[in-house]
């Protein structure tokens, strides 16, 4: 028990600090409604889960210590990020140039789209690789699948649990987010943080 306790607490920081996932569940919640973005916050423990099993038996260690793999790794990340980024900005443009009773607001993404972008974003993380490889040998000393299955369970719980409360409290703030210079405004910001993580994930 303590040793999940701590793995949870691990994995909680790391969600914590802004960062890809972070900005996609913001992104997705600002462009699409709170229900757009918990499915996207369920896709991203989803994907914390498939590292943990993939850690767990040599797969992200394979990946990790492969150049060619992890650079096609960071690059489709870099270009995930960008190009959805990308489409923020634009979204921003188009509709600060409307006026505002032209301006559908509460569209929802599909649950199915708001949940593989999340997914996505996850696992075209490259700092996802060296996250967990330096991370799970410190809680898994053996091949133990009981183990392993507790750790992906926490490790999802824990991170789709943190951006579910972030999900909710941006929907909190809806009213004031579907002001349409607000919207354009925060689609505008998120999309440009997205394409500047995206940038400094293939320079990196």
């Amino acid at each position: 028990m303590t040793v999940l306790l701590v793995f949870g607490l691990a994995i909680l920081l790391a969600a914590v600090v802004p960062g890809p996932d972070f900005a996609m569940v913001v992104r997705n919640t600002v462009m699409s409604g709170r229900g757009s973005g918990m499915w996207t916050a369920v896709g991203i423990g989803l994907g914390i889960a498939v590292w943990v099993v993939a850690t767990s038996i040599g797969l992200a260690a394979l990946l990790a210590a492969s150049a060619l793999a992890f650079t096609a790794v960071k690059l489709a990340g870099a270009v995930y990020l960008v190009y959805l980024g990308a489409r923020s900005i634009v979204t921003a443009f188009k509709e600060r140039r409307r006026p505002a009773a032209e301006i559908e607001l509460g569209r929802e993404m599909s649950r199915w789209a708001a949940f593989r972008s999340g997914l996505l974003c996850n696992l075209l993380n490259p700092k996802a690789v060296v996250l967990f490889t330096a991370l799970m040998p410190q809680f898994l000393d053996t091949g133990d699948p009981l183990r392993i299955a507790e750790l992906a369970a926490v490790g999802m719980a824990v991170c789709a649990g943190f951006y579910l409360l972030l999900a909710n409290l941006i929907g909190l703030l809806r009213r004031v987010l579907e002001r349409p210079r607000v919207r354009a405004w925060l689609n505008g910001a998120t999309g440009a943080v997205m394409v500047a993580l995206g940038v400094r994930v293939a320079a990196n």
